[in-house]
């Protein structure tokens, strides 16, 4: 060994046992009385440290597990970005395949916060360029709430073009600023068919949670009324996506992946665009419905609510005073009135107390009674709406002349249970099952109704009342109309049928609507035959109270008039101011029928409220639409009678 080694190796023994004593001595140290203090001051670093990771582990689990999906979304938002593609909501066509209902385009105005950085100085340029007022861009930015600054935000919907011109051509000068374009639902007809089709609105919260819009998002359009909204699982499509790369402002680079939205199926109606229009334009300046049937299938050919309203207020959104409007309207613009309406049936009902009569056999076609103008019952004088009588009439020539005194004769025989019994086998008092919602049920009394709701027993003198269609007897146009089918197709109940067929997108059948029966009149044949006899002497013979609406050889209708009182106004009352509540006070008009007497196509129900007369306000309604329907070639040449007659045959 050498000198160098040997003095090396001697340096390294001393040091290993100068490091060898170090550790004895603070060993000793530590076991001392005096590291009683070190080892707590070291206990408690330990359980910091210990504390700190546990912090840390338990903050990176709740960025990473919990919060994970949150932040990869903002994480891939830097670049790659999820874009929904709206589809497009099923068209609605008439019977002939006219378009009712269309989509259009609409150009919406979005923001997205964290691209539009500094965002006070984007909006100030939107707001140069667009004419938009700032202040108004401001607020709606300042109210967002709960809302990603990296999602869109809508500022506003369906911009014009010269908006969209402004925007597009700075868009380098607005980052995070986008247009994009959605469909938006389009009312070919405008105030025409609203109450049948419908409307669209903005879902609301209460809907979001229903189970059956559980594909919808807040700011979707759903289907609040009408056709739209009895289809909307037909008419609603399924939404589409995009990928696509953007860069630092939001500006898409280029499209990575696209799944196509699929469109909603598209409906065609029961109804006939020009017969609707034709209902529509009737009733022009009035308050009443209209609805049309085809009596053999139920097909509803027009359905016609007046006054009414364009559909594409609620798409294109209204002012809080607009709707105000529209809803404190006093002749209820918003109500669908041909099936929600309830009225007093008044001498259309008499079709009811005949069938009753006759199957009950309280009288014949042979029996007759006398008409003097009034039937006195108890102390009592229950007028005819003739003031001179009508002589001596039958069954038939009751209905023809609507004698209230012939069918006050039968009330004092006939229980008014049983009464109601026929009326509501026949459809009344019931809705009817058509496809609309809100439908009205109407009221046919009974005796356990009367001492339910007012505590007092059924008289005798209600029965009179009951059988001429006043009293507490209620109805809907579309329950009258029913039961003027019934007598036009020989006795059967047809489910009124709106929606014609239901085709797919591609032109593929998915439903086609049948006839469906849902019961029979109460009455044999020869009981029906009776009744329409009587109809068609109401509209043929010149004592018939719808006379003057008459065709003349080439189409034969059968109806029934009536004039519905709606207030019973004292003699004394002194206070009556005429200009306001004139109007109120007269009496609803009504009119029921059908043509061809021998081969009924077309069955009507008109109401036209406070029209006083059914056979002066009603029939002549129901007349121009017959002829419409019928003949349309030669509408303008039908010859109208006004050939004088015995009576005034207007009032009822």
């Amino acid at each position: 060994m050498s000198k160098t080694d040997k003095h090396y190796n001697d340096i390294s023994c001393r040091d290993g046992l100068e490091i060898l004593v170090g550790f004895q001595a603070m060993d000793n140290f530590l076991r001392s009385t005096n590291n009683k203090w070190f080892r707590h001051r070291l206990s408690v670093v330990t359980y910091f440290v210990t504390a700190a990771f546990a912090l840390l582990f338990l903050r990176l689990f709740y960025l990473q597990v919990i919060e994970g999906t949150e932040y990869r979304q903002l994480s891939e938002n830097n670049c790659i970005r999820l874009q929904n593609i709206e589809y497009s909501r099923g068209l609605i066509f008439d019977r002939n395949g006219v378009l009712l209902v269309d989509n259009r385009p609409s150009f919406n105005l979005n923001v997205v916060l964290s691209n539009a950085k500094p965002v006070e100085s984007t909006i100030g340029k939107l707001s140069q360029y667009t004419n938009m007022p700032v202040d108004g861009l401001t607020s709606q930015i300042n109210d967002i709430k709960g809302i990603s600054c990296y999602k869109p935000f809508l500022l506003k919907q369906d911009i014009g073009r010269d908006i969209l011109a402004a925007v597009e051509a700075h868009k380098y000068d607005l980052p995070g600023i986008s247009v994009d374009v959605k469909p938006k639902r389009h009312y070919m007809l405008g105030n025409s068919a609203t109450h049948l089709i419908g409307y669209l609105s903005e879902i609301n919260a209460n809907e979001l949670k229903d189970k059956k819009h559980n594909e919808n998002r807040p700011g979707d359009y759903i289907g609040k009324f009408g056709i739209e909204k009895s289809f909307e699982k037909y008419l609603t499509g399924k939404r589409g996506i995009r990928h696509v790369e953007v860069n630092a402002v939001g500006q898409v680079i280029r499209v990575l992946k696209t799944v196509d939205a699929e469109a909603g199926d598209n409906l065609y109606l029961t109804i006939d665009e020009r017969i609707q229009r034709k209902a529509e334009e009737l009733l022009e300046g009035k308050a009443g419905a209209v609805v049309a049937m085809e009596p053999s299938s139920g097909e509803i050919l027009a359905l016609a609510s007046s006054p009414t309203f364009d559909s594409n207020i609620f798409v294109s959104g209204m002012s809080h005073d607009e709707w105000e409007n529209l809803i404190s309207n006093p002749n209820r613009p918003i109500e669908n009135k041909a099936i929600k309406g309830a009225y007093p049936p008044a001498s259309t009902y008499k079709i009811i107390t005949a069938i009753a009569g006759l199957e009950e056999k309280i009288i014949d076609i042979n029996t007759s009674f006398y008409c003097p103008g009034y039937l006195t019952h108890g102390n009592r004088k229950y007028m005819c709406w003739k003031r001179g009588g009508h002589g001596r009439v039958n069954v038939v020539r009751a209905l023809a002349e609507s004698c209230d005194v012939f069918f006050y004769n039968v009330g004092q025989k006939l229980d008014i249970d049983r009464l109601g019994w026929y009326a509501k086998s026949s459809g009344l008092g019931s809705p009817t099952g058509i496809d609309l919602e809100q439908e009205g049920a109407g009221l046919i009394p009974s005796t356990t109704w009367k001492r339910k709701r007012f505590g007092f027993p059924w008289t005798s003198g209600e029965n009179l009342s009951a059988v001429i269609g006043q009293g507490y007897n209620l109805v809907t146009p579309i329950q009258l109309l029913l039961l003027i089918s019934e007598i036009a197709n020989g006795g059967e109940r047809i489910k009124p049928l709106v929606v014609k067929k239901i085709m797919s997108p591609e032109g593929k059948l998915i439903i086609e609507s049948k006839p469906e029966k849902l019961g029979r009149i109460p009455a044999s044949q020869k009981t029906i035959d009776i009744i329409r006899q009587g109809l068609c002497d109401a509209v043929n013979k010149n004592y018939g109270t719808a006379y003057r609406s008459r065709f003349g050889g080439e189409i034969e209708m059968c109806g029934k008039t009536g004039t519905a009182q709606v207030v019973s106004r004292k003699q004394d009352e002194s206070n009556y101011d005429k200009k306001i509540t004139a109007y109120l006070h007269k009496s609803h008009a009504l009119f029921v029928c059908y043509a061809p007497s021998n081969d009924p196509k077309i069955a009507i129900a008109v109401i036209i409220e406070h029209g006083e007369h059914g056979a002066s306000s009603a029939a002549p309604i129901a007349k121009e639409l017959v002829q419409a329907y019928l003949n349309p070639t030669n509408e303008e040449n039908q010859t109208s009678s006004n050939e004088a007659v015995d009576y005034n045959p207007i009032y009822d």
